[in-house]
């Protein structure tokens, strides 16, 4: 019966350790955008590791397939996970507008090397690889973000 005792006791410990590993945090994104001319914004938010590398994608505001070419780099990291980002996709959004959206984190991303990413393009405009980046820490996430092209600022707020 001991025995038995500790294997379940074991399982629950395994359950628990992996249940907090994969815990993710809701986080409401607002961004609002710089006015511009010019043609809807396709914006794409990734996970970027502490190399610099493309980890995940966690949104993209524009649904039409033809023009993720233009988000140059985040299209090539795609074009090699194909991941499904059918779930993780909206509206295009235009100079001067506002956008709400909801993006999960995992919370082990956070302190520790990790930021978010806004790639942002706009038809036969620049393009901005890095138009908004976030470092994934306490503070990244509680302050307003400017950004350096077709976006005003970011902000997040946990829910």
């Amino acid at each position: 019966m001991k025995s038995l005792f500790k294997i379940v006791l074991t399982a629950a410990l395994i359950c628990l350790i992996s249940f907090q590993a994969s815990a993710q945090s809701k986080y409401k994104c607002m961004l609002q955008m710089a006015n511009y001319m010019g043609e809807g914004a396709y914006i794409v938010v990734s996970l970027i590791n502490p190399a610099g590398e493309y980890e995940k994608t966690l949104y993209v505001m524009g649904d039409d397939k033809k023009w993720y070419k233009s988000l140059k780099e985040w299209n090539k990291f795609q074009a090699k996970k194909t991941e499904d980002i059918s779930a993780k996709t909206g509206a295009s959004v235009t100079g001067g507008d506002r956008s709400i959206t909801t993006i999960e984190i995992e919370d082990s991303k956070i302190n520790k090397g990790y930021k978010l990413r806004f790639e942002s393009a706009v038809e036969d405009q620049k393009y901005h690889v890095s138009d908004v980046e976030i470092p994934l820490t306490t503070e990244g996430l509680a302050d307003k973000t400017e950004g350096k092209g077709y976006i005003r600022y970011v902000r997040l707020n946990k829910i």
